[in-house]
């Protein structure tokens, strides 16, 4: 009966003395709590290097595995043939964040997108830019094309063909005068504009990134699920294609 009663009874409680005024220099005093988390954190990993030994010392080199023929060695590298399609910003995306910050990320992007074209004029983008609306003139024949002088049918100045908006006419310029813009006023507006294109064009490089990577993310979300499929080819992204096995829903 007394023995039973020794565990109620009250006892001293030990603690540990923590670090010396004149020793705190030297950082924090382990206490054994922290040894033993230490302490298991160490062995747990001598445990996993143990093991992933045992499999190197009895691996066959000759053993085959399907992944084989999804990747290749560069440079004695080996490189996965989805990740070659990916830069390195989009798989560090993938690597460290989930579908809904992608899709966060697109939102948001979407919308300064949006914002720029509608500041900037996308029918004054660079030549050779595909982004913005074109004018095209509709012909009959061939000839046409070779006589066709682009001044005579706009009715302006040649200097003004370039420009897709404000296109004044001959009778215009003949009727008033155009104030030309001072000169600072005209480089900062210019500087001002390419800048905003600029920008307009990171972020339409940005969003094929993020549009990649979300992509690429849900086929791997679903090549995680059950079912038969295969590989049929790729899409434009250079990303594969896959196709699951129709199945009967209950």
């Amino acid at each position: 009966m007394v023995s039973s009663l020794r565990k109620f009874a009250p006892r001293r409680e030990h603690k540990e003395r923590g670090q010396l005024s004149n020793r705190k220099h030297l950082g924090h005093l382990e206490k054994h709590k922290d040894y033993v988390l230490r302490a298991k954190d160490y062995k747990e990993k001598q445990r996993v290097l143990k093991r992933l030994r045992e499999r190197a010392a009895t691996r066959n080199p000759d053993e085959f595995y399907f992944n084989m023929e999804r990747s290749q060695v560069k440079d004695g590298v080996h490189v996965e043939d989805r990740r070659t399609a990916l830069t390195a910003e989009v798989q560090r995306l993938m690597d460290t964040q989930d579908v809904t910050y992608v899709k966060m990320q697109r939102d948001i992007n979407r919308r300064k997108i949006e914002r720029l074209q509608s500041e900037v004029h996308l029918a004054d983008t660079p030549q050779g830019s595909h982004n913005g609306p074109r004018h095209t003139v509709f012909v009959k024949d061939e000839s046409q094309v070779r006589e066709f002088r682009p001044a005579e049918h706009f009715n302006t100045l040649p200097e003004f063909v370039h420009r897709k908006h404000n296109r004044p006419t001959l009778e215009t310029l003949d009727q008033q005068d155009i104030a030309r813009p001072a000169t600072g006023t005209l480089k900062r507006s210019m500087r001002v504009r390419e800048e905003r294109l600029q920008e307009l064009k990171d972020r339409l490089e940005r969003e094929e990134q993020l549009k990649r990577a979300e992509s690429e993310m849900l086929l791997r979300r679903s090549l995680k699920e059950k079912g038969d499929k295969k590989r049929v080819g790729k899409d434009r992204l250079g990303l594969a294609i896959y196709k699951w096995k129709a199945e009967r829903k209950k």
